[in-house]
């Protein structure tokens, strides 16, 4: 459902136009689209979720009100967000310190009060699905899923040309699905989540341990790697073989046609997507084709579709 705002909605022949944002762990990015995908407006903001929910907030306030500046006549916003989101309400249900103070947040409620306008949300790897469906790498498909690779790691499932949101908001939440027995305590409370061996944070850790570098960014490994240090390429190897090995894992589970990887690891994919390749066994890989601005695309498909369907209150 959307939430309702001031109805600042064109006429019947208007070519819509909608803001979709995606609220990562280190970043805020905006889009202003056209119905037909058309990029119109872009912007960005460092998340500083360390501070906590106001600062998140204060950021994605700026980000908005920057979009709609460049585009005047938007008629919703749209949010992904890290975490479960109830669809419905546009509440995020659960949350990890990824994002500090986030659970429970309306954002729906916030955001058409805030702007004045029609607001939905989705959780980020739902939304870049849905993205991928409309624009890129999912066009023509109806079973899907994606895992996307950042700060954490995001899955969403699409089965019948359908999203799996679940029973309790988390279908396809493969992040928190339990990789190694026992192994590195994750921020949900658990041990040996996905998460902590395959988001770009893991990837980070990974180069410290094997290497004794402290990278500010896995752009700093990927740099070594393409430059042939042994010990860069190492961490790349074994980085590669978890991915594959929770992708197969997937494919057995639950057979879709393709699994589609995204995230901020995948700007970087020309150094170890060739790496995961030769690794994988049952499992049909392909890289987003709309990059990290998936969840942007994905939840501004969210809202159009909402509009056309007077899903409005």
């Amino acid at each position: 459902m959307l939430e309702g705002g001031n109805g600042r909605i064109g006429g019947a022949d208007a070519v819509r136009q909608v803001i979709g944002v995606d609220i990562g762990g280190t970043g805020i990015k905006g889009l202003g689209v056209r119905e037909d995908g058309r990029v119109l407006a872009e912007a960005a903001r460092a998340t500083d979720a360390r501070l906590g929910r106001e600062a998140i907030l204060a950021k994605l306030r700026e980000l908005i009100d920057e979009l709609i500046v460049q585009l005047p006549e938007a008629q919703a916003i749209g949010i992904a967000s890290a975490g479960r989101v109830n669809a419905e309400t546009g509440e995020v249900v659960y949350a990890t310190d990824n994002l500090p103070g986030w659970q429970g947040m309306p954002l729906t409620a916030w955001a058409a009060s805030q702007f004045g306008l029609p607001a939905a949300a989705e959780n980020d790897a739902n939304a870049a699905l849905l993205g991928e469906v409309w624009l890129g790498a999912g066009r023509g498909k109806d079973e899907l899923v994606m895992l996307t690779l950042g700060t954490g790691v995001g899955g969403a499932h699409m089965t019948a040309g359908r999203l799996v949101r679940g029973a309790r908001w988390s279908g396809g939440d493969w992040g928190h699905s339990v990789l190694v027995p026992g192994g590195r305590l994750c921020n949900c409370g658990k041990r040996g989540c996905v998460e902590q061996y395959i988001s770009g944070t893991a990837l980070v850790r990974l180069g410290h341990e094997l290497t004794g570098r402290a990278y500010g960014h896995g752009r700093e490994l990927m740099a070594e790697a393409d430059k042939g240090e042994a010990a860069a390429v190492e961490v790349l190897e074994r980085y590669t073989s978890a991915v594959a090995l929770v992708a197969d894992n997937i494919a057995v589970a639950v057979d879709p046609e393709l699994i589609i990887i995204g995230g901020g690891v995948i700007h970087d994919q020309a150094t170890w997507w060739p790496l995961l390749l030769n690794k994988l066994g049952a499992a049909a890989v392909v890289a987003a084709e709309l990059g990290n601005r998936a969840g942007c695309f994905g939840v501004a498909k969210l809202v159009l579709d909402r509009l056309s369907e007077n899903r409005i209150r």
